[in-house]
C-alpha cells in the first residue's frame, strides 16, 4: 500500500491548520447567523423585523461603549475589573450633580466623564507605576467605588428633579428612527477603531500588548501607554453610566455593575472574530451584538430571567476558549 510522502503529510498538516484557523475566525459570525436564522424561523412575526433589530442594537449600545473602552486595556495585556463599578458611580454622580448640586447638563456630563478618566488614571498608576497586578488593583478600586456610590446616594436611587433634556439623551432621536444611543455608540466605537488601527498611538498599544519588554526597548513609554489605556477604559465606563442613568431617568446604586461580565464576554468573543485571538474594536462590537441577539431571542420566547445569566456565563466561557484556541493556532 502506498503511503503519503513527508511533503504531502506536511501539506495536509498546513491545510488542516489553515482550515481550523478559518473556522476559529468565522465561527462566531456563523453562530450569529445561525442564531438569527433560528430565532427568525421560530418567531417570524416578532424577531426578524426592522423595529426589533433596531431595539437589539439599541440594547447593545451601552455594552459596546463600555466594552470598547475595556478593549483598550485588554489589548495591553491588562484587565480592568472596575468598569461596572465606575459606570454605577458615574450614573449616580451625573444625576446628583444636576439635582443636588445644580449643575447644568452640559457641565455635569463632561465633569463626570473626567471623573471616570481620573479613576482610570488611578488604576493605570497602580498597575504601571506601582506594579500591582491589574486584577487586584482594579477590583480593589471598584470595591471602593461601590462604597462611595452608596455614601453619595445614601443607598437609594436619585430620581427627583432629573431634567427632561437629560432623559432625552438616551430616549430621544436626533436621526428619525434611530435611537440616540446607537448614534453615540457608532461615533465612539468608530473613533476608537480609528485610533487603534490608524494612529501611531494605536500601534504602540498593540506593541505593548504583544511584548511590553520589546516595546520598551523600542523606545515606547509603556507606563504612559498603559495609563492612557486605563483612562480611556474609565471614560468609556463613565459614558455608559451616564447613558444608563439617562435611560432609567435616575441614578441607581449598582445599576452598572452587571455590565462588567457582559463587557468581558463581548471583548473575548470579539477576539475570536475575524482575527486569530487578537483583541480588536470591531470584534468587540460584533461580540456585543451576538450577546444582545441572544438575550433578545430569549426574551421573545419568554425564557425565565435565570436563563440570561446562564447564557452570559456560557458565552464568556466559550469566548475565552475560542480566543485561546485561536491564539494557539496562530502561534503553532
Amino acid at each position: 500500500m502506498n503511503t503519503p510522502s513527508r511533503s504531502s503529510e506536511r501539506r495536509m498538516g498546513v491545510g488542516a491548520k489553515r482550515n481550523l484557523s478559518l473556522f476559529a475566525r468565522y465561527a462566531t459570525l456563523i453562530g450569529l447567523a445561525l442564531m438569527v436564522l433560528t430565532f427568525s424561523l421560530l418567531s417570524p412575526t416578532a424577531f426578524p423585523t426592522v423595529s426589533n433589530f433596531v431595539n437589539v442594537v439599541n440594547q447593545a449600545s451601552l455594552v459596546v461603549i463600555i466594552a470598547v473602552g475595556l478593549t483598550m486595556t485588554v489589548m495591553m495585556g491588562e484587565l480592568d475589573l472596575s468598569v461596572g463599578y465606575v459606570a454605577s458611580l458615574c450614573g449616580i454622580l451625573v444625576v446628583g450633580f444636576m439635582t443636588t448640586n445644580g449643575l447644568p447638563v452640559w457641565l455635569a456630563i463632561p465633569a463626570v466623564i473626567c471623573i471616570g478618566a481620573a479613576i482610570g488614571f488611578i488604576n493605570g498608576v497602580l498597575v504601571a507605576k506601582l506594579k500591582i497586578n491589574s486584577v487586584i488593583a482594579t477590583l480593589g478600586v471598584g470595591t471602593m467605588l461601590t462604597g462611595l456610590a452608596f455614601a453619595y446616594s445614601a443607598g437609594a436611587p436619585l430620581v427627583s428633579g432629573v431634567p427632561p433634556i437629560f432623559v432625552d439623551i438616551s430616549l430621544g432621536r436626533w436621526i428619525p428612527g434611530i435611537p440616540n444611543n446607537i448614534v453615540l455608540m457608532a461615533l465612539l466605537a468608530g473613533l476608537l477603531w480609528f485610533v487603534v488601527e490608524r494612529t501611531p498611538f494605536g500601534q504602540e498599544v498593540q506593541a505593548v500588548g504583544g511584548n511590553a519588554s520589546a516595546a520598551r526597548l523600542a523606545g515606547i513609554s509603556v507606563d504612559k501607554i498603559k495609563i492612557i489605556g486605563f483612562m480611556l477604559s474609565g471614560a468609556g465606563a463613565a459614558i455608559t453610566g451616564i447613558l444608563l442613568a439617562s435611560r432609567l431617568g435616575s441614578g441607581t446604586p449598582g445599576a452598572g455593575d452587571s455590565y462588567l461580565l457582559t463587557a468581558f464576554a463581548a471583548v473575548f468573543l470579539g477576539s475570536a472574530t475575524l482575527r486569530d485571538g487578537e483583541f480588536h474594536i470591531l470584534g468587540t462590537v460584533i461580540g456585543a451584538l451576538i450577546i444582545a441577539f441572544g438575550f433578545n431571542g430569549l426574551n421573545i420566547f419568554g425564557a425565565p430571567t435565570f436563563s440570561q445569566y446562564l447564557l452570559q456565563g456560557a458565552i464568556l466561557i466559550v469566548a475565552v476558549g475560542i480566543s485561546s484556541f485561536s491564539r494557539l493556532l496562530a502561534e503553532s
